[in-house]
């Protein structure tokens, strides 16, 4: 018997026996058999305990948790039992007592990791030491003061030129405002007193007068002209002292970043050939050839089911059933609950799980399909000519999916009931999970103008949502940006750098022993916004109750669009619409 396995007790009857290896990949949940298995472990890690010397406290610092697996198979002698395994390396080691090995060639590895530790730590301290060295530091100090002092000086000169534009405007709207007169000193025959009276007025100009004058004001222009062209010249050669020296500098910083880089997916290259991966026929393969020519990402080949599928055939045992799950802190990104399973990577484990299994049966992946919705009537709040407000139950879709069994759905329904109706109804959408109002308009111009009154954020909205544990502070703002998460659509994740604006404001309402009843104000609507919102740990930090992507699935999940206020598009008027949550 393998010392890594342990007996599954009590042994399980055959009708719980699944009858083909369930796929990793299944978006519904593991197998019962494997579920089992996987409660014990974590039963385990709850308890504070991982293996002698490391205790589960590890995985809830600021490093984050960890996927961990468990892996049902069926021992030689016929008897089932239980795999266990963790991603990567734990607590720095990749070996602990009680859990599988990694897939590498250990001697392969220990030739390749000494020099590739000690080259890219040397690199990096290189370009440390040099990103924080004094040379460096007085450049960007010296050209930063002077782009402020550039940008102060050509401020103030903008302003100094403006207002003297506006007073030579002025001088030149008057000077051409003033009469003409005739030189004085000029002999006119047929002059009479009057025009002589007239030509000596203080305020009249002669043609030579006006035009001396605005010449003087023409002159003045260009001399501001001039002044900008020295400036800009003056400028240009402080730049030409400071700015290049910068460049060359932070040049290097890049060029060593750049190096340490390419250093790396060398020998990231020379790792991921001492990966040799077998499948269940007992054919294996370099890891690397089942990218299709592509560059392995980092850690393919040291995912927990990986692992475990890799031991269980170097040993002889049948895989029966598998599951991983989610234990310790979230990771940054958000999209991970401490107990959760979750199906296998798509960017590690997509195409080498598949070659794998080759040998086995296995069931195809289960998708999501929703249960049949509750009700077979819309439930409607108001209609009148130009719009309806719907309440729609938890489980009936906003919109059609893209498969047959996905059509009934809440524009399905609207279609039929108002048949006349033009445009395309929906204003805006909830999440298949969430309950609440919804606003549709039966016109094309009252859509368009719901849709910039969503636009312009001009449409009031409060959901309700019963928190899984207990929340820190009474209200707040969260600001976390969201993108979907390629590689596991359609969970939405936080990303600072390319995520789009999300921000949400929230309150509580009622505190009980285990939950907590929050208000949510959403000031954006991304795909999954108060969700995430809610189970990130810069968020509320705990998952909507009955969350199946991002906390544990449930009944339902108990986030509900209470409150609903716009302008109505044909009245003009404000109308708000309440349905209390139904839970």
């Amino acid at each position: 018997m393998d010392p890594l396995v342990t007996l599954l007790e009590p042994a399980p009857r055959a009708d719980e026996l699944p009858g083909a290896f369930p796929s990793p990949f299944d978006a519904v949940g593991p197998h019962a058999l494997a579920r089992r298995a996987a409660e014990s472990l974590q039963a385990t890690l709850r308890e504070g305990f991982i293996a002698p010397g490391i205790a589960s406290d590890v995985l809830q610092g600021p490093d984050g948790g960890k996927m961990f697996g468990v892996l049902v198979v069926r021992q030689p002698d016929g008897t089932l039992g239980v795999l266990r395994a963790f991603s990567a390396m734990l607590a720095g080691r990749w070996d602990v007592p009680g859990f599988v090995p990694p897939v590498f060639d250990r001697e392969a590895r220990a030739r390749v990791e000494p020099v590739a530790d000690a080259t890219v730590k040397s690199l990096l301290a290189r370009a440390e030491a040099w990103s924080t060295s004094e040379e460096l530091r007085r450049l960007r100090e010296g050209d930063d003061a002077r782009q402020s002092r550039e940008a102060t000086e050509r401020e103030a000169m903008r302003l100094r030129h403006e207002a003297r534009r506006r007073q030579r405007h002025e001088r030149r709207a008057a000077i051409l405002a003033m009469p003409l007169r005739t030189d004085p000193l000029s002999e006119e025959p047929h002059s009479t007193q009057a025009t002589r009276a007239e030509a000596l007025r203080p305020e009249a100009l002669s043609e030579t007068e006006r035009a001396q004058a605005l010449h003087a004001l023409d002159q003045e222009s260009r001399g501001d002209k001039a002044e900008k062209r020295r400036w800009d010249a003056a400028q240009e050669e402080a730049r030409h002292l400071l700015a290049p020296a910068r460049a060359k500098a932070e040049r290097r910083v890049r060029a060593l970043d750049r190096l340490r880089r390419i250093v790396s997916r060398g020998f990231m290259k020379q790792f991921h050939d001492t990966y040799a991966i077998t499948n269940a026929r007992g054919e294996t393969r370099p890891l690397r050839s089942l990218y299709g020519g592509a560059e392995p990402p980092s850690g393919a080949g040291d995912c927990a089911g990986a692992k475990l599928l890799a031991h269980a055939f170097a040993h002889g045992l049948q895989p029966v059933a598998l599951a991983e799950f989610w234990w310790g802190t979230p990771p940054a990104s958000g999209g991970r609950i401490q107990g959760a399973f979750y199906p296998a990577c798509r960017d590690k484990c997509g195409p080498l799980l598949p070659f794998m299994l080759e040998g086995l049966e296995v069931s195809a992946p289960r998708v999501f399909v929703p249960p049949p919705a509750p009700t077979p009537e819309l439930s409607i709040v108001f209609e009148d000519a130009w719009l309806v407000v719907i309440d729609k139950p938890c489980g009936l879709l906003s919109v059609p999916g893209r498969d047959a069994s996905l059509l009934d759905s809440v524009l399905t329904r609207l279609r039929a009931r108002y048949p006349n109706a033009t445009g395309p109804l929906l204003a805006h959408r909830l999440d298949l999970d969430t309950s609440g109002l919804l606003v549709a308009a039966l016109d094309s111009r009252t859509h368009a103008s719901l849709q910039c009154q969503f636009l312009h954020r001009d449409v009031d909205k409060r959901y309700v949502a019963l928190i899984d544990g207990p929340v820190h502070g009474d209200a707040g703002t969260i600001t976390l940006p969201m993108r979907v998460d390629l590689d596991d659509r359609p969970r939405q994740i936080v990303d600072p750098i390319h995520g789009k604006p999300a921000v949400t404001d929230w309150e509580v309402l009622h505190r009980a022993a285990s939950h907590t009843r929050v208000a949510f104000h959403p000031r954006t609507g991304r795909t999954h916004q108060l969700r995430v919102h809610a189970a990130h740990p810069q968020g509320l930090g705990a998952p909507i109750v009955g969350d199946p992507l991002y906390g544990h699935a449930g009944l339902r999940l108990h986030l509900h669009a209470e409150t609903l206020s716009f302008v109505h598009p044909a009245t003009g008027q404000r109308v708000s619409f309440t349905r209390a949550a139904p839970f």
